[in-house]
C-alpha cells in the first residue's frame, strides 16, 4: 500500500491499515510533511505528533518533481495493491500521479483519493482543513445552542472521522476486488462525511417530507446537557431507561418525579431535556464523585468521572488493558505507544515498525524494486532520494 498523505486525515488512515496487517509505504518529499517536522522532537524530522501516526510504515524519500524521481514512483505503483492520497486533483494532474495516469500504470491497483469536497460539485477545488470542514459541516454551528456562538470542537475531529471513512472504504474495495478482480478508484470527501456523520442524530423531524418537527435532537442542544459539578469535582451522569430514572429520583430522595408526566417516558423526558438536567446539576452538587459513581454502577446508570487527558495515566481501567504502552524507538527513545483500540480473537494489531525517519527504508526499497547499489547511490547523490 502506496501512503502518499500528508497532515493527519490519510495518515491517520494508512496508519490504522498498517496496524491491521497491511504493509504500508510512506512516500515522502526530500523535505518532510509539517507533522514529521513539528514540535516538540528530540530530533530533526521526528516530531511527537508522528510517533504514533507514522508507526507500522516505512519511508522512501522521493523528489516527485523530478523525472527520475516520477520513475521510481512509476515502478512502486506497479508493485502496489493501494494508493491513498490526500494531495488534491490539480496537484496530482501535475505530477502525473492522478487516477486516470495510474490505473494505466497499474489497472489492478486501488485507488483512494481523499479531498475536502467531492471533486463533481462547486466546491471540488477548495482548499481544506480541519477547522473549514467543522464551520462548512454544521458542526461548529450546532454550539450555538450550548454556547451563544459557533465554536470548534478542541479535537481534529473532521480529519480523525474522514480517516476512518478512508479505512472503511479501503477494506470494502479490497474486498470487492476479491470477489470481483475488479479494481476500483474511491473518493473520500471530507465535507460530505462530516454532514452525513451530523445528520445522523440531527435530522429528527426534518427527515420526513415536509417535516414532521424541528431540525435537531433536542437534548444535545440544551446548554443545560454538561458535566455536572459534584461536591468535590465533576461527573457525567446519564439516566437512560426509565428504570435508570426511577432509580435515580429514589436516591435524591424525590421518587414522586418517576410520575411526573414531563419525566414519565422516554419522549416525555427528551421534550423537557431543560428541566431535567438542570434537576440534575442541582442534585449533584449534594454528593461526591465517589458516591454518584458508586450509586450509579450499582444500578446501572451510565456514569464517569471527568478524565483530563494529559492525566490518563491516573485512569486504572486504561492502566490495566495497557491502552498506553512506553515502548523504545530506535532513535528517539522511550515513547508513549497508543496501541489499536479493537480487540481481536485472531488477528494482531502490535506494533512491527516504529515510526521511521525521513527515507529510513528508501535504499531498501529501491534494492527491492530491482535499482542495483550503483543506481540507488546516483539517486541519493542527485538529491532525487533521500536516505536517512
Amino acid at each position: 500500500m502506496i501512503d502518499l498523505t500528508t497532515v493527519l486525515m490519510g495518515p491517520l488512515a494508512t496508519r490504522m491499515l498498517g496496524d491491521h496487517g497491511a504493509e504500508v509505504i510512506r512516500v515522502e518529499s526530500t523535505d518532510g510533511d509539517s507533522t514529521r517536522n513539528g514540535l516538540p522532537r528530540r530530533n530533526e524530522g521526528m516530531s511527537g505528533f508522528s510517533l504514533n501516526l507514522q508507526r507500522n510504515k516505512k519511508s522512501l524519500s522521493i523528489d516527485l518533481k523530478n523525472d527520475r524521481g516520477y520513475e521510481v514512483m512509476l515502478s512502486l505503483v506497479q508493485t502496489a495493491d493501494v494508493i491513498v492520497t490526500n494531495m488534491r486533483s490539480q496537484a496530482l494532474e501535475r505530477l502525473k500521479l492522478d487516477e486516470a495516469s495510474l490505473n494505466l500504470v497499474n489497472p489492478k491497483m486501488i485507488y483512494c483519493r481523499a479531498n475536502g469536497f467531492a471533486s463533481d460539485g462547486p466546491y471540488g477545488e477548495k482548499a481544506a482543513y480541519d477547522d473549514a470542514i467543522q464551520a462548512a459541516s454544521g458542526l461548529a454551528a450546532l454550539f450555538s445552542s450550548t454556547t451563544g456562538q459557533p465554536t470548534y470542537v478542541p479535537a481534529v475531529i473532521a480529519d480523525k472521522v474522514t480517516g476512518l471513512h478512508i479505512v472503511q472504504a479501503v477494506m470494502a474495495a479490497l474486498i470487492h476486488r476479491f470477489k470481483t478482480g475488479v479494481a476500483q478508484n474511491i473518493e473520500v470527501p471530507m465535507f460530505e462525511t462530516m454532514v452525513s456523520f451530523n445528520l445522523v442524530e440531527h435530522l429528527r423531524g426534518a427527515a420526513f417530507e415536509p417535516s414532521e418537527g424541528p431540525f435537531g435532537y433536542e437534548r444535545l442542544l440544551t446548554p443545560a446537557r454538561k458535566p455536572y459539578q459534584t461536591a468535590d469535582g465533576y461527573v457525567a451522569i446519564l439516566p437512560y431507561t426509565d428504570k435508570n430514572y426511577e432509580d435515580f429520583f429514589t436516591f435524591i430522595d424525590e421518587p414522586l418525579l418517576a410520575e411526573d408526566p414531563r419525566f414519565k417516558s422516554h419522549n416525555d423526558r427528551v421534550a423537557h431535556t431543560t428541566e431535567l438536567y438542570e434537576l440534575i446539576d442541582n442534585a449533584a452538587r449534594n454528593f461526591t464523585t465517589a458516591a454518584w459513581l458508586e450509586f450509579c454502577d450499582r444500578v446501572s446508570i451510565p456514569a464517569a468521572a471527568v478524565l483530563d487527558l494529559a492525566n490518563l495515566d491516573d485512569d486504572r481501567h486504561l492502566s490495566e488493558v495497557e491502552l498506553v504502552q512506553i515502548a523504545t524507538h530506535p532513535s528517539e527513545g522511550k515513547y508513549k505507544y497508543v496501541r489499536d483500540p479493537v480487540i481481536y480473537s485472531e488477528s494482531s494489531t502490535e506494533l512491527r515498525l516504529h515510526a521511521p525517519r525521513l527515507g529510513e527504508h528508501s535504499a531498501e526499497l529501491l534494492s527491492e524494486l530491482g535499482y542495483s547499489e550503483e543506481t540507488i547511490s546516483d539517486l541519493i547523490a542527485d538529491g532525487v532520494v533521500k536516505k536517512a
